[in-house]
């Protein structure tokens, strides 16, 4: 399990987290999202021991993931920038992690074969989305309990997409290992995904179960034959509403067989029901219109 308690950091006079918590159980895929400049990679560099933390506690199963040095071969991590050593290629790179980790020779070799990735072209020469293949085949390849991936869909086309996400639900498969992604690719993380956390004034300000979280939030359209008024949805969570005439489109929170029974008691001549996305989710929250600011 990842825990994270009473998170601090600052640059200078800027501080970026603060008493920032999270938890999230192993096995779980966690999408990180937020503003630009919310602070999505440096909290990921803080858990993969980048930055050192000015306060509080991060812990890999119960390990302070700054102090044990041991657990930090356990946390890969690709950035959202690619730096190497100046002149290092696919084969330094690989000598040094087989030195450093426990290093899946095999699988690395033949991703690299299927993404033909150089191994001896200097990673100075390669395009933005090689690096990126590059950095998530040496971080999948060393077997970690913890996987930190930052804007990992950024430089990749189409089918290199569709091939990451099948590696990592294999290596997920395989190695039971924890993942957290931060992407501004809201319906990338959707489909990925099955645990949350929005990253809000520099502190984790919503974080849960994807599914369950979407599952409480429905979008509603109802017609009537008569001109409405919000007031009439007063007994219900409304958290968005807009009235167009007889029509109103109404996100609400609650289960629906309850909300449903609610809406048929105001004899509205059509219902439609609508799931709510991860990116509405998000939307929601970042108006202030989410769960605890009702």
């Amino acid at each position: 399990m990842l825990g994270i308690e009473h998170l601090n950091k600052s640059f200078g006079n800027i501080r970026v987290l603060e008493d920032l918590n999270l938890e999230l159980k192993n096995g779980s895929v966690c999408g990180l999202v937020g503003v630009n400049g919310a602070g999505k990679s440096t909290l990921l560099r803080l858990i993969a021991g980048v930055y050192q933390r000015d306060g509080g506690v991060i812990r890999l199963d119960g390990r302070d993931t700054w102090h044990d040095v041991d657990v930090r071969r356990h946390i890969a991590f690709a950035g959202d920038e690619v730096n190497t050593p100046l002149g290092s290629t696919i084969r330094s790179m690989r000598m040094l992690y087989e030195a450093m980790y426990d290093f899946d020779e095999i699988f690395f070799e033949a991703c690299r074969k299927e993404f033909e990735l150089d191994e001896d072209k200097p990673l100075a020469q390669f395009s933005k989305g090689m690096k990126r293949r590059t950095a998530i085949l040496f971080a999948l390849s060393i077997h970690p309990k913890l996987l930190l991936l930052d804007e990992v869909y950024d430089g990749l086309e189409p089918i290199a997409r569709l091939r990451f996400k099948q590696l990592l639900a294999e290596r997920m498969e395989e190695e039971h290992m924890t993942v957290i992604i931060a992407s501004h690719s809201l319906r990338e993380l959707e489909d990925i995904c099955d645990t949350f956390a929005i990253l809000q004034n520099r502190r984790i300000t919503q974080s849960g179960d994807l599914l369950e979280e979407k599952s409480l939030l429905r979008k509603y359209q109802l017609a009537f034959d008569h001109e409405v008024t919000m007031d009439r949805f007063g007994g219900l969570r409304v958290l968005q509403g807009k009235l167009e005439g007889r029509v109103v489109q109404l996100v609400i929170r609650g289960e629906e067989e309850a909300v449903m029974h609610e809406l048929r008691r105001l004899n509205p001549l059509l219902i439609d029901v609508l799931p709510v996305t991860f990116e509405e989710l998000f939307m929601l929250e970042i108006e202030g219109k989410g769960e605890g600011h009702e």
